[in-house]
């Protein structure tokens, strides 16, 4: 994979994501999730970027809930945003320190949260993520729980080959239902044209999809660019001088 190439393309005005510059964080993390799913089909890995990306508030590194400085001020604002009813959807305070004096509270790439899914995760990494939930904010090990994790299905049961490829829209059905999943869906775009300017190659195959094929996305692919916008202009202005 041509990595200065990915890095370009990623910063073209036009790119969608990070604008004209990336700062040595942003690449540090896309480097460590291209780490973790190297291989993997090229529609999976530009969605775990793009996860990450909105994940993280583009940061690309591993943050806290409410993108805190530590869990105190987290759980300070959880607990006010809950107190308000700004939180309809949540059904336990999964972020109040529990006996020992540990916070639940989401942190990684992706949104780790609950007792129960730290011990997963930890099962499954061969990390004690229950001992010591802050490893979840190491990026190697936020990196893993995001590549696996959603290759799995271990956050809502969907796995991303249930809709890649196909549909970087219906994908947000992985981590979170359908908030912001045309949004989202974009900078996956953005992130596949990178990849694939970078020459990215899939050696993993993907799982077989255990859902139905979706709908195609709503959210209509970035028009090509340079050469091949010259050639899709130049054909259709021959079929409409035939008209």
């Amino acid at each position: 994979m041509n990595k200065p190439e990915f890095y370009a393309s990623l910063r073209r005005r036009n790119s969608g994501v990070f604008g004209t510059s990336l700062t040595q964080a942003q690449v540090d993390g896309c480097e460590v999730i291209l780490a973790a799913s190297e291989g993997l089909p090229l529609e999976h890995v530009a969605y775990l970027l793009a996860t990450a990306y909105h994940e993280t508030a583009h940061t690309m590194q591993p943050v806290r809930e409410t993108l805190a400085a530590s869990d105190a001020q987290a759980i300070i604002r959880l607990e006010a945003a809950w107190s308000k009813g700004k939180l309809p959807w949540v059904k336990s305070r999964y972020w109040a320190r529990d006996k020992d004096g540990k916070s639940w509270l989401g942190r990684g790439y992706v949104q780790l949260t609950h007792k129960t899914n730290y011990a997963k995760a930890s099962e499954k990494l061969g990390v004690d993520l229950v001992g010591n939930p802050d490893l979840a904010m190491t990026p190697k090990i936020a990196a893993l729980v995001l590549v696996r994790g959603c290759s799995e299905g271990w956050f809502t049961g969907k796995r991303l080959s249930d809709y890649l490829p196909g549909s970087y829209v219906q994908a947000r059905r992985v981590v979170n239902g359908a908030d912001k999943a045309e949004q989202i869906a974009r900078y996956a775009w953005s992130f596949e044209e990178a990849l694939k300017a970078a020459g990215y190659v899939t050696s993993k195959p993907a799982p077989k999809p255990v859902a139905a094929s979706p709908a195609p996305d709503p959210v209509t692919k970035p028009a090509a660019s340079g050469f091949w916008a010259a050639i899709v202009a130049i054909i259709a202005r021959f079929f409409r001088s035939k008209k």
